[in-house]
């Protein structure tokens, strides 16, 4: 019987070792493809820039002891996604995964994650997704550090993924946002969480003194997660140390109701 099709992708690039984790986590589930940005790509969202070149290089990888075909894309994770679906895929994927990432994806920025980018694109194709996530060190984040071990995570994105298989989401389920403590074990605890509406990653203005210099905003990790909603992602997993499970939806409409909003803007 032919193996079903799981796309994987990330945002750190192709030679991310959390990338490789999921890859030999998620081989359970079907034929894993990796097509993955060739660069590191972290912070692109969804965008879909017009200067990518969108070259497509095959490699060969060892993932479990066997010889795999992989895919470095020269664009972001969003533009990765497209050309799995539109030019390297055999067939349409039953499981977009996005990740593992190099640091949590939290609170009132996640688009900005190219990690969740990816699932997003992936699931306006109808795709079910996974953008999974690890907690760590911010001077960690960017790198391809070999000290952040990313087994639990793995844990996570083959449990996450398979339940994606199984079970049909609900309707306003486009995406699950899994993010993992950097202490968590395959038996930490998992909850239902929404997303922090407080700043969690807060930009911060170039370094330089001269706008002639090169220069662009960095961030850094801001405020008290122990003020935040005790439902939340950022308190779930800063505070409590439980794996954040997050539904996204496509919809990104206000949900509140539509005539109360329309007698405001009216002044009825």
């Amino acid at each position: 019987m032919k193996s079903p099709q799981i796309l994987l992708t990330n945002d750190d690039g192709i030679q991310s070792p959390g990338l490789w984790t999921a890859a030999r986590s998620l081989s359970d589930l079907g034929f894993v493809n990796v097509i993955a940005p060739r660069d590191q790509f972290s912070g692109a969202g969804r965008s879909l820039p017009i200067y990518s070149d969108g070259l497509i290089d095959a490699q060969e990888m060892q993932v479990n002891d066997q010889n795999w075909t992989v895919y470095a894309v020269g664009g972001t994770p969003a533009q990765a996604v497209l050309h799995a679906i539109f030019e390297i895929l055999p067939e349409k994927p039953i499981l977009a995964v996005a990740g593992i990432n190099y640091g949590e994806n939290l609170g009132t920025g996640i688009t900005v994650s190219g990690t969740v980018g990816a699932a997003l694109e992936a699931a306006t194709h109808g795709i079910p997704a996974l953008a999974i996530s690890l907690e760590t060190r911010r001077e960690l984040h960017l790198t391809h550090s070999s000290e952040v071990d990313f087994s639990t995570a793995g844990y996570f994105a083959a449990y996450f993924g398979r339940l994606l298989v199984e079970k049909k989401m609900p309707e306003d389920v486009n995406v699950i946002k899994v993010d993992v403590p950097s202490d968590a074990t395959p038996e930490t605890p998992w909850t239902i969480t929404r997303l922090s509406r407080k700043i969690y990653y807060q930009p911060t203005p170039p370094e330089r003194e001269s706008w002639n210099q090169p220069g662009i905003p960095s961030y850094r990790i801001v405020g008290d997660p122990t003020q935040d909603r005790t439902d939340s992602d950022v308190y779930t997993v800063r505070v409590k140390r439980m794996v954040s499970v997050t539904p996204l939806s496509l919809d990104l409409t206000s949900r509140i109701e539509l005539e109360d909003f329309d007698r405001h803007l009216r002044g009825d």
